[in-house]
């Protein structure tokens, strides 16, 4: 399947171009934001990180180093997620959640949540030789109760392949006994099958649960636990449904009402730009009744809402 990102390889791509362009940007008095921005977002990941060669071989500086001391703010942000590689990004996200001041447990949910076993395989392995650090004992050691168990068992990123046609009932009835049937939540069960089962199969779950209890998976879900754990768990179930329609609704939750949840934000446009931004567009459109860019374009200001918009790849108005 292509990507239905809304960034991709630039045809014509030139790195010693624009290494020139981007420092030239940056040369002498005030530096050309536009010139940075429309550069940046208009070239794919690997091809920033041979700009970024070039421009050291041609000018003996680094170029993150440059863009960070000409830019500032939430745009900065922007472009540096830009320039560091999708698994990078996802492993220095990662670390910044466990090590600020308390846990940051949306970035836990999101990120170990929606990426693919081999995507988190890739991010265990990136995680240690970026901080020689254990992500599981980051994780477990900063993390509690039935919110860890989960966390780690995603971490062990061995969910099965395909729909197993023999267990589909079994799990649904095993989920509604676990949940609805019961006086308090067996959240183990819970644990068990929405950690090691395929996206596919577990959509068949639901399907069965749903016949079987009346109700969404979701909806027990809310009424039966709370907290951290009721997010990871609705974050696995809305990412077996689907990832794009989930970043959607991440998406809107980041920007709906007073205030802006700009780290959210700036985590999916630059995580995502590559990867699926035109389907979380179309379901953005689907489920909320206005487009990604509109609400992109009333919720920021200045250079940092031109590049998300870039980003974001056009209207659907």
């Amino acid at each position: 399947m292509a990507p239905k990102g809304t960034v991709k390889p630039y045809p014509q791509f030139n790195a010693a171009e624009d290494a020139n362009a981007l420092r030239a940007a940056m040369k002498g008095l005030g530096t050309d934001e536009d010139a940075i921005l429309t550069l940046l977002t208009a070239r794919a990941n690997d091809q920033r990180q041979k700009i970024a060669a070039q421009y050291k071989s041609l000018f003996g500086k680094d170029l993150v180093d440059d863009l960070k001391s000409e830019l500032g703010g939430k745009f900065e942000r922007v472009i540096i997620g830009l320039m560091v590689p999708p698994v990078l990004y996802d492993v220095q996200e990662l670390r910044h959640a466990l090590k600020g001041a308390g846990t940051d447990e949306k970035v836990l949910i999101e990120i170990l949540a929606s990426r693919t076993s081999s995507q988190i395989k890739e991010v265990i392995a990136a995680y240690k030789q970026e901080y020689d650090a254990d992500l599981e004992e980051a994780v477990a050691g900063d993390t509690g109760g039935h919110f860890q168990r989960m966390l780690v068992v995603l971490l062990q990123a061995s969910r099965q392949k395909g729909v197993d046609e023999s267990c589909i009932q079994q799990d649904a009835q095993d989920l509604f006994a676990a949940g609805e049937q019961k006086w308090g939540t067996d959240e183990e069960k819970f644990i068990t099958i929405l950690g090691n089962r395929s996206a596919e199969h577990l959509r068949r779950v639901f399907d069965e649960y749903m016949k079987i209890s009346g109700y969404e998976i979701e909806e027990s879900i809310e009424k039966e636990t709370s907290g951290s754990t009721k997010d990871l768990f609705l974050a696995v179930v809305k990412c077996a449904r689907s990832v794009p329609a989930y970043f959607a609704e991440s998406l809107y939750n980041a920007m709906k009402g007073g205030g802006t949840d700009d780290n959210t934000l700036i985590r999916i446009m630059v995580s995502r730009s590559e990867v699926d931004m035109l389907d979380i567009r179309d379901n953005f459109r689907r489920l909320f009744a206005t487009s990604l860019y509109s609400m992109i374009k009333g919720d920021t200001s200045g250079d940092y809402r031109k590049a998300l918009l870039l980003l974001s790849g056009g209207d659907d108005a």
